[in-house]
């Protein structure tokens, strides 16, 4: 949900950075030690190299631990190290998660449930510990050393293998309930999802080039059909049931948010209400949860608190639901974005760069994503699959306010891979829209603040490009008027949004200077490198508005509401409050849906009383800086770029 958590409480996750200067090791030693891992251990390559890339997309991450604790190529955990004392980002910073005035704020603040003792940690997250009694090899090690966390991954499989009492088969196929145990689920619907993305990933084949620079490859075995019978024998629990809305194609369980009145008009922790009847769902919003899975689960229980729709797990991919779509969650602190929109909650940590996300997660999220995307016809493109971070403040003073993930090292060209929209060019070299997408792995801007305010953070790939005044690298920041009223100058604080675009998000070009682009950006003209050798960005079509005749600006807004007319009668009108920025006659800003004003009015636990107010006044959405805005449609003139 938001990035404004104490930075300095992170520390933990971040001291396996990679040191500046690391040797990179030689061309094709990564291969190598996968299949002398294999060889060692009698488990096909195939298998070993399909897990790794399910866990880690063969990375190493530089010794630095996932958000569940995992290190190395082979995800090897160890929570107790990594996670210990991590707090949830939920209950930092002044977002009201709700993001509706017609009743008080609703920030979450209950106090954080105790890190459980080592031996209380589930088996999947103490695998670290079992590799080491199996291997021999010290557990810090398998932390830091590639080879060994390999080894190390090879002798879990091996053993979860003879445990099943079967043969180190040559054959792959024979390998189905291993790989479905190494996920470390402990229900039978998660460790089948995993094992068959793994074997997915043997049939099609993978080839990329590491965090290392090393090139590992895993030849396609199409003919691969696994012995899925195996998963009856390890005895996993089915997922709790409940009116569970997800794809057959990731697990899902049933895990229901409190809907309590508390008295004196007070309820949590959601609204109810009968979408897409009474509204339409528009949005779907990625956050991250900056708290460990289990926390995350206690918050979203706790009637006191917020709430968001669905819940996704870093080390396998489970997903819990917690809300009936039709209902509303308070997630994105904007109401309007909120009653619209569905939240989904990915187990991470926004400023710690290499506390990394599993392709596991990645995956199930995406799958979930098609699969409300065709269910509501939400688009799929930025303007529609929104981070919390392009969410826009409902009104001037909340816009200092509003949290900042997933942020900069959320890989969204992979994601967008996944969901089946790769970000490509779609118009020539003169084209009027660009779209941002970096090489996210090369491309590793320097950020500060990830453990103390001012101190660079360990290099990390990411999708998002800093924008300048002028077409030097040495030129001052855009700044944000919003997030700073007093004009300061923008920073490179991994939290700071306000000279920043990110990948997907689409812009209309103002003007092209050698190796620099410069966009239409929060009032502004503001420049980014993108040399053509190495482009930052991509050329596309789109629609784009700018104001209509007459007019040298139109204000911008946090949120489509209603005019004062179409109100009636028992529902306080909303106030149509502008954001302090101005969009400029002449400049030009990518469209995305055209939508009537509306307003959920929801103040009281009695839901008759509730009512949807829709109005003749229609807007445009706009990507209009980092996070999208809305303008007022009789304000502008719309036209192809």
């Amino acid at each position: 949900m938001g990035a404004l958590a104490s930075a300095a409480l992170l520390l933990p996750l971040l001291s396996a950075a990679p040191p500046a200067g690391a040797e990179v090791p030689e061309a094709g030693a990564l291969q190598g030690q996968f299949t002398r891992a294999a060889a060692r251990h009698g488990v096909p390559a195939s298998v070993l190299l399909g897990v790794s890339y399910l866990q880690s997309r063969w990375d190493g991450h530089g010794g630095a631990p996932s958000v569940t604790g995992g290190y190395g190529p082979m995800h090897l955990t160890d929570a107790t190290t990594a996670l210990a004392g991590q707090p949830p980002h939920h209950s930092d910073g002044s977002e009201d998660a709700r993001g509706d005035s017609s009743r008080p704020a609703r920030t979450g603040s209950p106090s954080t449930p105790a890190p459980p003792a080592p031996e209380a940690l589930p088996p999947r997250l103490r695998t670290l510990e079992r590799a080491s009694e199996l291997s021999g090899i010290p557990a810090d090690e398998l932390r830091t050393g590639t080879e060994a966390n390999i080894e190390g991954g090879a002798a879990l499989l091996a053993a979860a293998q003879r445990e099943a009492g079967l043969p180190a088969s040559a054959d792959p196929a024979d390998w189905y309930g291993a790989v479905a145990r190494y996920s470390g689920a402990d229900d039978a619907a998660t460790a089948a999802t995993y094992a068959d993305d793994v074997f997915d990933v043997i049939r099609t084949g993978e080839s990329r080039t590491t965090d290392s620079g090393q090139v590992v490859t895993l030849a396609a075995v199409p003919s691969v059909a696994p012995a899925t019978g195996q998963l009856t024998a390890l005895g996993l629990r089915r997922p709790a049931g409940g009116p569970v809305e997800c794809p057959r194609t990731v697990a899902c369980e049933w895990v229901p948010a409190p809907y309590e009145e508390f008295g004196d008009g007070d309820y949590g922790n959601h609204d109810k209400a009968d979408r897409p009847a009474s509204q339409s769902i528009d949005y779907i919003v990625i956050h991250d949860t900056e708290a460990t899975w289990d926390v995350t689960l206690k918050l979203v229980q706790d009637p006191t608190y917020v709430s968001w729709q669905y819940s996704l797990r870093s080390s396998d991919g489970h997903v819990a639901q917690h809300l009936p779509l039709k209902d509303v969650g308070w997630h994105a602190g904007n109401w309007y974005v909120n009653a619209k929109s569905v939240g989904l909650e990915h187990e991470g940590f926004l400023t710690a760069p290499d506390s990394w996300y599993t392709e596991a997660m990645y995956r199930s999220s995406a799958r979930l994503v098609r699969y409300l995307a065709a269910r509501y016809d939400i688009p799929l493109d930025r303007q529609h699959i929104l981070g919390h971070d392009t969410v826009p403040g409902t009104v001037t003073s909340s816009i200092k306010g509003m949290h900042t993930d997933p942020g900069p090292y959320w890989d969204w060209a992979h994601y967008f891979r996944l969901l089946g929209r790769p970000i490509t060019p779609s118009a020539g070299p003169a084209a009027g829209v660009v779209t941002i997408r970096p090489d996210y792995a090369s491309h590793q801007p320097v950020y500060t603040g990830c453990t103390t305010a001012g101190e660079a953070c360990a290099p990390h790939g990411s999708g998002a490009v800093r924008l300048y005044t002028a077409p030097s690298a040495d030129a001052p920041l855009v700044k944000d008027i919003g997030l700073r009223p007093g004009g300061q100058d923008s920073t490179v604080d991994v939290n700071d949004t306000g000279a920043r675009a990110s990948t997907g998000q689409s812009f209309a070009v103002a003007e092209r200077r050698g190796d620099w682009t410069a966009i239409w950006y929060l009032g502004q003209k503001a420049w980014f490198a993108n040399p053509r050798r190495e482009p930052t960005a991509v050329n596309a079509r789109g629609l784009v508005l700018t104001p209509r005749e007459g007019l040298a600006e139109v204000p911008v807004y946090g949120r489509a509401y209603p005019e004062a007319s179409a109100y009636p009668a028992g529902v306080p009108v909303q106030s149509v409050s502008p954001l302090p920025y101005k969009l400029l006659a002449g400049q030009r800003y990518v469209v995305g849906d055209r939508t009537p004003g509306e307003y959920l009015f929801a103040p009281t636990f009695d839901i008759s009383e509730h009512a949807v107010v829709r109005g003749q006044e229609e807007y445009y959405l706009i990507q209009f800086g980092h996070r999208v805005a809305f303008v007022k449609a009789a304000d502008v003139r719309v036209s192809r770029a």
